[in-house]
């Protein structure tokens, strides 16, 4: 069971990498540079649905630190579940 909490981990790890990189590379790329459409398309969806619900405040846009707290919880939910069904 603890490969597949690895794996988890992992995943969740490797997302988190992404959201972070499609924030600081939004700074300094274009959005038709190739690296950030592969990361757009696999962030995007996530942050799509955020982005409609909540609005940005002060001109900020809080979706992607919404995001990686929504992916910790979710981490640690399906974790707490693999480690009872273990």
């Amino acid at each position: 069971m603890s490969i597949v909490i690895q794996i988890v981990d992992f995943v969740f790890w490797g997302l988190s990498i992404l959201v972070v990189a499609e924030v600081i590379l939004s700074y300094f790329m274009s959005p038709y540079h190739p690296v950030r459409e592969f990361i757009g398309k696999i962030v995007g969806p996530l942050l799509s649905p955020i982005r409609r619900t909540v609005p940005p405040l002060f001109n900020l846009d809080f979706s992607p630190l919404i995001l990686l707290l929504l992916l910790q919880l979710a981490e640690r939910l399906i974790v707490s579940i693999l480690l009872r069904l273990g």
